[in-house]
């Protein structure tokens, strides 16, 4: 089992806070100004990654409006693939002063590349790692061009199976990736957080031996703080300045102070969960005093027998244990007592017989 990779220096696995990637997608908008904000909020946020994705209309699919190519619901119904491509894309002379912008604050940026074409252009901007997109979990051969590079590769399973995502898993291995890593999606834009079925994580990370994450596309943050529990070592989330921007995917994207309370969460959550541990932690050491504990409610003189009408199990903690009651009943008090003193052993003659 492969339980960490490194993406620019960065260690991700089980042993390591959950790293978080801010998916920018298409909320640029058609603006490169608007693509600047987007790394600079997501580095003020701080996430681990801004991810872009690297593609154009014609690389995706056909100019052509014939029923295969008409989206008929959901966010863009009434658009073709081209034209939501069009709109949606990244222009790739952007994604060299992206790269740079993006390395100047000191955020690792990557992308998904759609053909070999994009994998040749990020290559050539020295991309830390490979991101495959799950409707393209499917596409063998270009896992395989991606993995030829040799960078750490994130594949997204959302609508493959299990047998789908072994066979995409292969296929990196077969090209050259050692460092692998699947994340769990559901590919509805949004999710209903019902759809995502955790409980799958802790099965993948067993079933496929590789550090594994959540790509989460509800609303809130709800779903990916509760998968650190299941074993999430990355979490990537759709990123917006405004959720209300009119892009093609403002609206089921997170804002910056939503990314921000992510990453404060997902490493609360990380930390929560430790180790084994069954010993009295450091914060509990002020609160031990104020356990239950036998005092006596009586006064009593040096010689009397103690009777079960003169202890009681109360707070705080200064006294022996309540389990050792019915030793303390009938025992002998060497020296007298007043009512609140703590019951001790230095003060009593137990009869062993």
């Amino acid at each position: 089992m492969r339980n960490e990779i490194n993406i620019a220096g960065r260690k991700i696995g089980p042993a390591y806070a959950p790293y978080v990637i801010a998916e920018m997608s298409a909320n640029h908008n058609g603006n490169i100004e608007t693509a600047f904000r987007i790394i600079e909020e997501a580095k003020r946020a701080g996430a681990d990654a801004i991810k872009m994705q690297t593609y154009t209309a014609d690389t995706l699919t056909l100019n052509c409006d014939l029923p295969d190519f008409q989206i008929n619901d959901g966010l863009w119904a009434g658009r073709t693939l081209y034209e939501l491509y069009e709109w949606a894309h990244t222009p790739w002379d952007w994604h060299k002063p992206l790269f740079e912008h993006a390395r100047k604050l000191g955020i690792t940026i990557f992308s998904s590349p759609f053909d070999n074409k994009a994998i040749d252009l990020l290559e050539d901007l020295n991309t830390p790692a490979y991101k495959i997109a799950s409707f393209e979990a499917v596409d063998l051969p270009l896992i395989k061009y991606a993995a030829s590079t040799r960078k750490p590769i994130i594949i997204s399973t959302g609508m493959a199976d299990a047998e789908e995502i072994a066979e995409a898993i292969q296929a990196a291995r077969e090209g050259g990736c050692k460092e692998l890593a699947v994340l769990h999606c559901v590919s509805g834009y949004p999710a209903p957080a019902e759809d995502y079925n955790l409980r799958t994580i802790p099965d993948m990370i067993e079933r496929f031996g590789l550090v594994t994450g959540l790509s989460d596309h509800t609303l809130d943050n709800t779903t990916a703080i509760a998968s650190v529990a299941l074993g999430t070592s990355l979490v990537e989330k759709h990123f917006t300045l405004d959720r209300c921007g009119g892009g093609a995917d403002d609206s089921f994207s997170l804002e910056p102070v939503e990314l921000a309370n992510l990453v404060t969460s997902l490493k609360t959550a990380w930390k929560a969960l430790g180790n084994i541990d069954y010993g009295r932690k450091s914060s509990e050491q002020g609160s031990a005093k104020f356990r239950r504990s036998l005092y006596f409610v009586k006064s009593l003189e040096a010689g009397e027998p103690i009777p079960k009408d003169a202890i009681r199990s109360i707070r705080p903690g200064f006294g022996i244990a309540p389990k050792h009651m019915e030793r303390i009943v009938g025992a002998i008090l060497k020296s007298s007592v007043d009512i609140g003193t703590p019951v001790s052993w230095e003060i009593l003659e137990i009869n062993h017989s």
